[in-house]
């Protein structure tokens, strides 16, 4: 949701223009990376980190754009709810010293940050759901004021046809009703990106579907929600939840939820999610869409493929495919997006260089991930991690079953570090 100029996609021409720029940007993607012009051989890695504002009780403070304005710098940006804030890290070439440096702009941002909440009367906190959120506090008047959250919020309650529903079972159970998409307003995460050669693309996308369970069962820090002891992560089921588009009727359960892991490894390319996300999941935003892509390409640059961005920015897929333009030069990167806050910028670089080694290894370990491990496995391997953290048990690569403690420090933490 980068992109601001947003709207809802409203009419019938409106919609027809906007998808067909859509489907033109991704035949240009695909030209893009067989003309090379998709950056490869070089590996660079980002975040994006997002937080709560608090008062002095530890309660959410409506403050964001207040805050804004005194820290006044373009790498800090509002988020869904007007307790949030994120800030965008630079990307920084994998190697040396970059976890240092990524921990050392967190720590940097953080500083102004909280310096800037602190001339608000505010502070800052770290964690995956904030314990003392309300659902009072999630009301539609505590959106950021900004058109685009609004056009989200229209065009996907048009699709849900109703009242969003939650059902959440832990230790206790949650079972609420909800008419805005602001319960999303209650997760934060902190989200790394790895860019990748779209020759190597599947493959190590498919090596971060493999890794997600246990490295989220490591960093696992939101275990309540409106004081109910529900998952370990409660972000997941609740993110899932809280968009779900699909409403009560049978033939739509059977439907992919907009929030979601995936339904199989992929064999080739970053075409085939773009493909199956657009056959799947209706245009809900539109924007201006700029030049032609192939205009763009035939002069040898890099287009934008706005549309195909914007698209992409309203399916949540727990490992997002993402096409960017840095300097004029395309390239692609995989989004972990599981990784919650805090609960401190320590704990979240621990975390970070998890994951960063875990996507390193297990690509010099295995030609193809999809050999030695099911994707059912993964895919179900992700759900125990969400409910149970390190309490759970994964099946493991060639079928080994580990609990998550003794798969992560006796196989996993010793190929990360290395």
């Amino acid at each position: 949701m980068g992109e601001k100029d947003v709207r809802r996609a409203g009419d019938t021409e409106q919609l027809r223009v906007f998808t067909k720029r859509l489907l033109d940007d991704l035949r240009a993607l695909e030209r893009v990376i067989d003309t090379g012009l998709v950056e490869s051989g070089v590996r660079r890695i980002g975040a994006e980190q997002e937080m709560f504002l608090v008062d002095d009780h530890w309660r959410p403070a409506t403050a964001a754009s207040d805050v804004l304005d005194v820290v006044d710098d373009p790498r800090v940006t509002g988020e869904l709810g007007r307790f949030n804030l994120e800030f965008n890290l630079d990307p920084k070439e994998f190697g040396g010293d970059c976890l240092s440096r990524l921990e050392g702009e967190i720590d940097e941002l953080l500083t102004k940050v909280r310096a800037g909440a602190a001339q608000c009367g505010v502070k800052v906190a770290l964690t995956g759901i904030l314990p003392t959120l309300r659902k009072s506090d999630l009301s539609i008047q505590n959106m950021m004021p900004e058109p685009r959250y609004y056009a989200l919020n229209d065009a996907l309650n048009r699709l849900s046809g109703g009242p969003y529903q939650f059902r959440i079972q832990g230790t206790d159970d949650l079972l609420i009703s909800h008419d805005s998409i602001m319960l999303e307003a209650a997760n934060t995460s902190f989200q790394v990106h790895f860019q990748v050669g779209p020759e190597e693309f599947a493959k190590l996308y498919n090596i971060a579907l493999s890794v997600t369970a246990p490295v989220l069962a490591a960093a696992t820090n939101s275990p309540l929600l409106f004081g109910r002891r529900l998952w370990r992560e409660t972000r997941i089921a609740l993110f899932q939840q809280s968009i779900d588009t699909r409403g009560g009727a049978p033939d739509m359960r059977d439907l992919p939820p907009r929030v979601r892991f995936g339904a199989r490894w992929v064999d080739r390319s970053i075409l085939e999610i773009f493909k199956e996300d657009i056959a799947q999941f209706d245009v809900v935003l539109a924007t201006d869409i700029g030049d032609d892509p192939f205009d763009a390409i035939e002069s040898g640059r890099a287009p934008a493929l706005k549309a195909l961005m914007l698209h992409n920015s309203t399916v949540y897929r727990w490992n997002r495919p993402c096409y960017g333009v840095k300097a004029g030069v395309a390239h692609l990167r995989i989004e972990n997006r599981v990784l919650p806050s805090g609960p401190t910028p320590l704990d979240e670089m621990a975390n970070a260089a998890f994951w960063f080694g875990l996507m390193a290894g297990l690509a010099e370990q295995y030609d193809d991930i999809r050999s030695v491990m099911s994707f059912d496995d993964a895919k179900s391997n992700f759900i125990v991690a969400g409910r149970l953290g390190l309490a759970g048990h994964f099946h493991w690569i060639n079928g080994d079953m580990f609990s998550a403690p003794d798969l992560i420090l006796q196989r996993l933490l010793p190929l990360a570090r290395e």
